[in-house]
């Protein structure tokens, strides 16, 4: 069992490694939140269902019904939060360094007017 909650929290350390060398290195504020999305999203769940695995395992039955229910609403509104962050930015006149291929953002804000 242990070895399972030791793979859930390695796997949630590389995520949240790999998102901030992402932020720190990618070139444009979409692709920086694309990288701290993958931080408060992978790097967050691995290690609270590792946290939940060994609650489990240990019996306290109410931190890890806590921690699942934490996965839930981090699921539910992660990305939601991200795509608005996003679509505020674009609206604000903050561009990508280079041109989309598809610019949907720029569609929705075009038949908003």
């Amino acid at each position: 069992m242990r070895i399972i909650v030791d793979i859930f929290l390695i796997l949630g350390s590389f995520f949240a490694f790999a998102g901030t060398v992402g932020m720190i290195r990618m070139p444009d504020t979409f692709c920086r939140m694309q990288s701290s999305t993958n931080i408060a999203t992978l790097g967050t769940l691995g290690t609270v269902i590792g946290g939940a695995i060994y609650s489990f395992y240990r019996g306290s039955i109410s931190i890890g019904v806590r921690a699942i229910l934490i996965v839930f609403f981090i699921l539910l509104t992660n990305p939601i939060a991200t795509h608005s962050i996003c679509k505020a930015a674009y609206r604000f006149g903050i561009r990508p360094s280079k041109n989309f291929v598809c610019d949907e953002y720029g569609r929705d804000i075009l038949n908003d007017k």
